[in-house]
């Protein structure tokens, strides 16, 4: 196997454990810090709390992590996110000032994941080796690949994070006492992750004498313009997007029609499995039309659908709206990454990915915040429409500003993405 392959092949594995992990904590975090007493605006602040840490760790990757070793790096994200279980896995009180600084402090260190979907540090650190190590021409299709890894692997990660609720409904096995083995299995498939890419090898760096002269100095102040200009336009999505977190999205759920954790891990897992697919979906609807016209003309209508969600009747219609929108919206993710990739140079790719994904995490970090108080003082649905029109209006702004800026395999094919 060549070096590009295995290391492709190792990367994909690190993905697989990481976002099997953060789609099982997805569905039930909200609902197990509900059931150990905590309020809306406590669960949000402990979301928030692991965005931020997350955007943390993302700013060290920005400036850091070519200099540092790539390789090393991912490693050690992949052990601190282990740390981000123990409250979990020992049950500590929560309801005291103590327990709850404690659990705020560990979800920030652990960087923990109440997304459902992988936006980590790590995730954005592997968006800068992956196109290194494929041509142009087929960096699209490697993001899209790379996303349906994670969207199918985190598919069955909500899929198992219906198990602590059949295991007590089959067999009687206490709720806490599965919830705790989940949690067990959290931590495992994140030390089984560092294993992976501890056996990358050296090509996934940036070359010895460019890692000497240290990232900040490598990138051009076009490079830094363009970047900063996606970042602002990824900061509006991304506080639209952390008013659903599968977390929040799954507690309105549990709230509005009482639906349980087993329904809910089934819902969740159609949901990344219809994400998984469109990725490939998205991919071969960029080679005709661009990467930008894929972004936008797929985005835009799936913010329709969702703030059409709380009007539903019923728990069906809810969950239709909900899945029709999720069978697009996630088109707009690898083709954004090759965008991002694309626009900038080989070694400028660390710091622009570390910095796009850096104002995503913290808009995410911001709107998750406060999304459980609005759920509690202001509507239950609040969310999801503040969250849906901010999308929208981020898909026109974005249409505006990049539609005539091209990477270079549309140059010169018509396409004008």
């Amino acid at each position: 196997m060549k070096a590009s392959s295995r290391n492709l092949l190792l990367i994909y594995l690190g993905a697989w454990q990481r976002s099997f992990s953060i789609g099982l904590l997805g569905v039930v975090l909200g609902v197990f810090l509900y059931r150990q007493g905590l309020s809306s605006t406590a669960i949000g602040l402990v979301i928030a709390a692991g965005l931020a840490g997350a955007a943390t760790a993302t700013t060290f990757i920005a400036f850091h992590a070519d200099r540092l070793g790539r390789r090393k790096t991912l490693v050690v994200l992949s052990l601190l996110t282990m740390v981000g279980s123990l409250p979990l896995v020992f049950n500590w009180e929560t309801r005291g000032h103590w327990g709850m600084a404690a659990l705020v402090a560990l979800a920030f260190v652990g960087m923990l994941n109440g997304m459902g979907t992988d936006r980590s540090a790590s995730y954005a650190l592997e968006q800068a080796v992956l196109p290194s190590l494929v041509p142009d021409q087929k960096r699209t299709w490697v993001f899209s690949w790379y996303n349906l890894v994670l969207d199918g692997s985190g598919a069955l990660g909500a899929l198992a994070a219906g198990l602590p609720v059949l295991e007590q409904r089959l067999w009687g096995i206490d709720l806490l006492h599965s919830y705790r083995t989940l949690f067990i299995g959290y931590a495992a498939l994140n030390l089984l992750a560092g294993l992976f890419y501890s056996l990358l090898t050296p090509e996934v760096e940036v070359a010895h004498t460019q890692s000497l002269a240290g990232q900040s100095k490598l990138v051009s102040p076009e490079a830094k313009t363009m970047v900063m200009r996606l970042s602002a336009l990824f900061a509006i999505d991304s506080l639209g997007g952390g008013f659903l977190l599968d977390a929040l999205v799954s507690y309105w759920f549990f709230r509005r029609f009482g639906i349980a954790e087993g329904t809910l891990a089934v819902l969740f897992f159609v949901i990344h499995i219809l994400n998984a697919v469109s990725h490939l979906g998205a991919a071969f609807l960029a080679q005709r039309i661009g990467l930008v016209k894929t972004m936008v003309f797929t985005h835009l209508p799936s913010s329709l659908f969702l703030i059409a969600v709380p009007f539903a009747p019923s728990a069906g219609w809810a969950m239709a709206l909900l899945l029709l929108r999720e069978s697009l919206v996630e088109m707009d993710v690898p083709t954004r990454q090759s965008y991002v990739a694309a626009v900038v140079r080989p070694v400028e790719r660390t710091f622009a990915s570390g910095i796009t994904n850096l104002t995503r995490n913290i808009a995410w970090a911001v709107s998750s915040a406060v999304a459980g108080l609005y759920m509690q003082n202001i509507a239950l649905a609040a969310p999801l429409w503040m969250g849906g029109g901010l999308k929208i209006v981020y898909d026109i702004l974005l249409w505006r500003a990049f539609r005539h800026i091209t990477p270079p395999e549309e140059e010169g094919t018509g396409d004008r993405g």
